[in-house]
């Protein structure tokens, strides 16, 4: 049987000599479905329909670059050698790590630009960011990547997949965890409790800072999955670490934002 299954085409259509890839497609739908919800929601909240599709004229190119820059740090023994190849973001070499770290200061700067409180944008944004992180998994999916170590068919037909998702993960002769899944469906379960949470009376702040956690949480785990991950050292992942760090931060921000009343402002007391 192994042997007639054929991996899903990555390349979606051509133009001429152009190949357009569905990785390409999946994240620009991510990106730009995420976008539609951030602008109603910042209508309803009161703040110019402008102001996110400003905004991503800023983050996008931002992000790609710092998601670059991020992964060519981690992989600096390589690109050190090979300083040519670092522009060549085509051939593969993002993280979202780094994406989302430059999108934050991105934003951050533009708030203070604008006079719009960075909270307001980071709470409205937050529900969008996960939702196309979610949907952006199913890119790694297409290009067959982003996978974990080796298990069984009969391990992935137990977890009731499809025979589409099983195919895709059967690599090089072995069938691999579906690590793109394991994270798509904990950040799809993320995004329904966020917006559930705006029927909450969240102080400000703490909708982007419950993302924040509940993402790197589930990172956290499905990183220990995987089989491409960035290192620190022979045996500590980039994004693990990271993602400890990040809940930590998040948590003192929670504490101290609310100790110090930076936080008493609530979104159902009042328009803000």
């Amino acid at each position: 049987m192994e042997s007639t299954i054929q991996p899903l085409n990555p390349i979606a259509f051509s133009i001429g000599p152009i190949e357009v890839y569905w990785y390409g497609i999946i994240i620009g739908f991510g990106i730009a479905l995420g976008l539609i919800l951030a602008i109603r929601e910042s209508e309803r909240r009161g703040l110019s329909k402008e102001i996110f599709p400003d905004l991503m004229l800023w983050a996008i190119p931002i992000a790609i670059i710092s998601a670059r820059i991020y992964y060519v740090i981690f992989q600096w023994d390589y690109y050190s050698q090979n300083p040519s190849d670092i522009i060549k973001i085509w051939e593969g070499g993002i993280a979202i790590h780094g994406a989302l770290i430059g999108s934050v200061i991105t934003a951050y700067i533009f708030a203070k630009k604008r006079n719009v409180s960075f909270w307001k944008i980071a709470d409205i944004a937050a529900p969008s960011i996960i939702l196309g992180q979610a949907i952006g998994r199913w890119g790694n999916f297409m290009n067959q990547e982003a996978h974990g170590g080796e298990v069984s068919r009969a391990f992935l037909e137990n977890l009731h997949l499809p025979d589409f998702i099983i195919n895709q993960m059967y690599i090089n002769g072995a069938y691999y965890h579906p690590t793109f899944l394991y994270e798509s469906i904990w950040d799809i379960i993320g995004f329904v409790i966020l917006i559930l949470l705006r029927k909450v009376n969240m102080r400000q702040g703490e909708m982007f800072l419950t993302y924040v956690m509940w993402y790197s949480v589930g990172r956290y785990f499905v990183e220990g999955l995987r089989t491409d991950s960035l290192m620190l050292t022979e045996y500590l992942r980039a994004a693990q670490t990271i993602s400890i760090i990040l809940v930590i931060v998040a948590v003192i921000l929670l504490v101290v934002r609310r100790m110090k009343g930076y936080s008493d402002v609530r979104y159902l007391d009042k328009s803000v």
